[in-house]
């Protein structure tokens, strides 16, 4: 058929969960005989991945719609599709804003999309379909890696938290966990091509297995049966809710030298009064409690956070003791950001009398604290080896790029037949976000 040679770019906005979705995307449009192109401009479909948990994403989404309204001016027959979070939100709305979107589709519906771009080829009409979620999993473990030496893999989706701020639930459904069978399966095929570190998704792995029969089968249990499997030299996972942060999971960490000693563990606020306006079902003194028992269980273990700033209700003191659990806490990075509203959440209607020039110092003065604490947290990893596993030559300049087990990524002088092997490098400096290196002499190490 005539569409199967056209040419499509894609571009994802978000996090790993789209990155995989993006994945998935382009194994399903190449098994159809589509051809993926980097540019859009010699593109005949172009497809936007989207993300709506943060104001930036979806601007960043509009300023993209309006510069390929102006190329589907100069090239009719473009095809223009918004899918991910945004589209599963806005639906049909999207497209009466943006009347030149051709295809709108769900985050449930990405199996569709080949017939719905045949559908729009064919009987000349925009679509919309963002319609019901689907009851398994088998749909998942086809996609196209980024890379062929690690992989994402998702074992859930959907939230059940219902966070005050968060619009997820609304967009990916309750939660929904895979089999375990399913998942081993899949990582033991992902390790026959080669695959020597799995990422872990979900929106909160942490309560992996809730929905399944088999009550008693958590995330604790998954990590060990992962760990087990042949040729997996890295597991990682992301994200986790501290309210549902086991110590059993604590304990699969530590016993398994394969898990990786990184954990992401959203904050969001050090004050209990905008931690209960949120609904995050902890306190400030639980977090710490579990921080303390990861930190003890798990000597060396990098921990990250989220932290927002000027949610509704927040004053300055509520502020200062986020600032205060900061420096008490020094997370090696913590990701940052000025509340944004989101509609349909709970806490969209709550009054928000703070002005935004005051929410402005007071995220400067938290992004200011936690990079000095980054910088001096990384300044004593230099001298020190690691292993680190390589993922190619960096954007940047043209050195490579690899990862510690603590997910730093390290700047180094190398081949590019490193590229996805595990090389022992030496750390020789520090920056907030990353770090320099040279690889590990050993045999200067002996002499010494």
């Amino acid at each position: 058929m005539q569409f199967q040679q056209k040419k499509f770019f894609i571009e994802t906005f978000g996090c790993q969960m789209n990155e995989f979705d993006s994945e998935r995307i382009i194994f399903i449009l190449e098994n159809k005989g589509y051809i993926k192109s980097g540019n859009p401009d010699e593109a005949d479909i172009i497809l936007l991945n989207t993300c709506s948990v943060r104001e930036k994403a979806e601007n960043r989404l509009f300023g993209h719609l309006g510069s390929f309204k102006a190329l589907k001016i100069k090239k009719p027959g473009l095809i223009i599709c918004v899918g991910g979070c945004t589209a599963q939100s806005e639906g049909e709305r999207l497209m009466s804003k943006f009347p030149y979107i051709d295809i709108v589709f769900g985050t449930s519906n990405i199996g569709m999309l080949p017939g719905l771009i045949n559908d729009r080829f064919v009987k000349n009409r925009s679509i919309c379909n963002t319609g019901e979620l689907p009851e398994n999993f088998d749909y998942l473990y086809d996609f196209k890696r980024q890379y062929d030496f690690k992989a994402l893999l998702p074992i859930m989706v959907g939230c059940n938290n219902f966070c005050s701020y968060c619009i997820v639930p609304f967009v990916r459904g309750r939660e929904r966990s895979a089999e375990p069978e399913q998942i081993i399966n899949a990582v033991k095929k992902l390790a026959g091509q080669g695959v020597i570190e799995i990422m872990l998704l979900g929106q909160n792995v942490n309560s992996y297995g809730k929905d399944l029969v088999n009550k008693s089968y958590g995330f604790g249990q998954l990590l060990r049966d992962i760990s087990a499997v042949s040729g997996i030299k890295r597991i990682r996972f992301m994200t986790s809710h501290p309210k549902d942060f086991t110590e059993d999971i604590i304990d699969a960490i530590s016993e398994n030298n394969n898990i990786m000693k990184h954990i992401h563990l959203p904050l969001q606020a050090g004050s209990d009064r905008i931690l209960e306006l949120m609904n995050r079902k902890y306190t400030s003194g639980k977090y710490k409690e579990l921080y303390y028992m990861i930190k003890e269980k798990i000597p060396g273990c990098f921990i990250t956070t989220d932290i927002i700033a000027g949610f509704p209700g927040e004053n300055e003191a509520d502020f200062l003791k986020t600032l205060e659990i900061v420096r008490e806490l020094r997370f090696n990075r913590a990701f940052t950001f000025i509340y944004s509203q989101r509609k349909g959440t709970s806490a969209a209607p709550m009054q928000d009398i703070i002005p935004d020039d005051i929410k402005r110092t007071w995220f400067k003065k938290l992004l200011d604290e936690q990079n000095r604490i980054s910088l001096q947290e990384n300044e004593k990893l230099v001298g020190k080896k690691f292993e680190v596993l390589v993922e190619g030559f960096s954007r940047r300049d043209y050195h490579l790029e690899g990862r510690l087990e603590n997910n730093l990524i390290v700047n180094f002088d190398g081949n590019s037949d490193m590229t996805g092997k595990l090389i022992d490098v030496e750390i020789t400096g520090a920056k907030s976000f990353y770090l320099t290196g040279k690889l590990y002499d050993k045999q200067k190490r002996k002499s010494d």
